[in-house]
């Protein structure tokens, strides 16, 4: 994970004891939220190595609700996010375990809304810093600090030509993309993180020009 800045070492401005532990965690559960694309009603959190001893102390359970409940690293609101949960109905729990050789400080979460699912696997690297490792149990990458389109779509042909075409012809520059499927022709996930903040009609410009890609997510610079 590489820094640019003395501040990005030192952390964002937050609410709450760790940038690691609590404004990392916020930031992972703001991305959930923003994958599942709707008002989660069910989270289920697996923590590990550090954030598994140490979750509790540091308000990284809290953190973490507090993300997934839409709330950013600078919110006031982040130590009420327990309360908050209760207010809308949202059920959780946590829990910890092994989830194989990670960053110490790394968390699954699963969250289920009315109509969507969705679970990743993200690492917090300090400073504010982090990276989904896992989406959907596709070995998918995306930090948080660009604008990103998440796809799922079929395995086909001349898809990714397809979204770069798409996308340049709207002006944007991608500056990093992850592809992964779980088969030949079968299904994958794309992640494309871009310079610019994505308009609310490209989504959907780019399901009707692309074949085989039914959903779109959009995921905003935290």
């Amino acid at each position: 994970m590489k820094y640019h800045s003395a501040f990005e070492i030192i952390g964002p401005a937050m609410v709450g004891p760790s940038s690691s532990h609590t404004a990392g965690a916020v930031r992972i559960g703001n991305v959930a939220r923003q994958i599942l694309g709707e008002v989660p009603v069910h989270a289920d959190f697996m923590l590990t190595g550090s954030f598994a001893e140490t979750y509790r102390g540091h308000g990284t359970d809290v953190a973490l609700l507090a993300g997934i409940l839409g709330l950013t690293t600078a919110d006031e609101r982040v130590p009420d996010a327990p309360q908050l949960a209760s207010d809308v109905g949202l059920s959780y729990q946590f829990r910890t375990g092994s989830l194989g050789f990670y960053h110490p400080n790394t968390v699954s979460v699963s969250l289920r809304g009315a109509t969507s699912a969705t679970s990743l696997i993200a690492s917090s690297f300090g400073g504010g810093k982090i990276e989904v490792q896992e989406l959907e149990g596709l070995p998918v990458r995306l930090s948080g600090e660009r604008p990103t389109l998440v796809l799922y779509h079929r395995d086909n042909k001349g898809f990714l030509a397809a979204v770069s075409q798409t996308l340049h012809s709207n002006g944007y520059n991608i500056v990093r993309l992850n592809l992964e499927r779980q088969s030949r022709g079968g299904e994958a996930i794309t992640a494309v993180e871009v310079d610019d903040d994505v308009d609310s009609a490209l989504p959907s410009q780019l399901k009707a020009n692309i074949p085989g890609l039914r959903e779109v997510r959009t995921v905003h610079t935290l």
